[in-house]
């Protein structure tokens, strides 16, 4: 019985408008590029740390393979088909 009603609980669900669901999608692959740049960051931070160098290099490695690697994130869902 439960099986009958599954489909009909997905068709009673409302959709965003437009607008909205495009502001969500945006605001939420924006906030993910933020969370993998700061991780990326952070970590190359506490590499360094760890390390004790004088220059921050795993930091600014790490937060270049951040950048490229949320750059990559974002183009990959652009691509994506619905």
């Amino acid at each position: 019985m439960e099986t009958q009603q599954e489909p009909q609980r997905k068709k009673d669900r409302k959709k965003l408008p437009g607008d909205l669901h495009n502001w969500a999608k945006y605001s939420g692959m924006a906030f993910q590029m933020f969370a993998i740049i700061l991780i990326t960051v952070w970590g190359g931070n506490k590499l360094d740390e760890l390390a004790d160098n004088k220059t921050p290099v795993f930091t600014i490695i790490l937060s270049l393979l951040g950048v490229f690697a949320a750059i990559y994130t974002v183009l990959k869902d652009f691509i994506r088909k619905k």
